[in-house]
């Protein structure tokens, strides 16, 4: 993959990453997992885990379907010595292999369940690697995407050096700004059922991950927000033309929001899925 394809390379080989998707599993996947049963997939299947990372699902994915060869792919691989280290366990059954997601080296309907998660707002021209998925998925096969979308994080807004700060305004400014400048879609939560209904899938269905201070632990929560900070706030000053203190500070306000009771957070994580025809 080129550079202009994979344009978010330092901020995913920074080691804050690993942090994010780890905090990232714990938050998501205990909500995640049960849409799995959507699928109705048992036995001796072909998974793909395109944007693997650091193996965080793969091994989940591995647990669920105990009968599965699963294939992990990842751009870095930074992300896959890490993948392999913690995946020893499960030899013979996952593989983790560099590869470019917009030209994938495997045959035409070669899987039966295809899982992309926290993938489609980092690369640009994301129906390119929607081509390549809907390529390499098996007549009836079905596609679990994760699509992140930034405009669907909520903190409260509170109060800070006698000005209100107002987070809505933070993200929109500054991640969103960030992700156009890189020709990404900050919005491709929202867009990916569309999406998916253009490439021809069927049985198309959205569902939400509410990744809150209800549901999940605020330690948690705040660490991702604490992981986007130490890898991002550089990269969202450059684009939004602020310091990085300020940037830094506007993740400070909203990490001690999410870390302090009552104020209530909330991410709604869009989970699309459909089935090739």
């Amino acid at each position: 993959m080129s550079h202009d394809r994979n344009p978010q390379a330092e901020q995913m080989g920074d080691e804050s990453m690993a942090r994010n998707l780890a905090h990232q599993a714990e938050a998501i996947w205990p909500q995640e997992h049960v849409l799995f049963d959507r699928y109705a997939l048992a036995g001796p299947i072909h998974v793909l885990d395109l944007g693997c990372g650091t193996g965080e699902i793969t091994r989940r994915l591995a647990d669920r379907y105990p009968q599965a060869t699963l294939a992990g792919i990842d751009i870095l691989e930074s992300n896959l010595l890490l993948a392999r280290r913690d995946s020893a366990g499960f030899a013979g059954r996952i593989s983790y292999e560099q590869g470019d997601a917009f030209a994938l080296r495997y045959d035409n309907a070669s899987f039966d369940l295809v899982v992309c998660r926290h993938m489609s707002q980092a690369v640009p021209d994301f129906p390119l690697v929607l081509a390549e998925i809907t390529r390499v998925l098996k007549p009836g096969g079905w596609l679990h995407l994760l699509s992140e979308d930034y405009g669907m994080l909520h903190m409260p807004v509170v109060e800070r050096d006698g000005v209100q700060f107002d987070p809505d305004r933070f993200w929109n400014q500054n991640a969103i700004a960030y992700l156009k400048s890189i020709g990404c879609d900050g919005h491709i939560g929202r867009h990916s059922p569309a999406l998916l209904a253009q490439a021809g899938y069927r049985d198309i269905a959205l569902d939400f991950v509410t990744v809150d201070t209800l549901r999940v632990d605020r330690d948690t929560f705040a660490g991702i927000m604490r992981a986007w900070r130490d890898g991002y706030t550089q990269a969202l000053a450059g684009a939004s033309g602020r310091s990085t203190a300020e940037v830094a500070a506007d993740f400070d306000t909203i990490i001690a929001s999410i870390e302090t009771p009552p104020h209530y957070a909330v991410w709604h994580v869009p989970v699309v899925s459909g089935r090739k025809p």
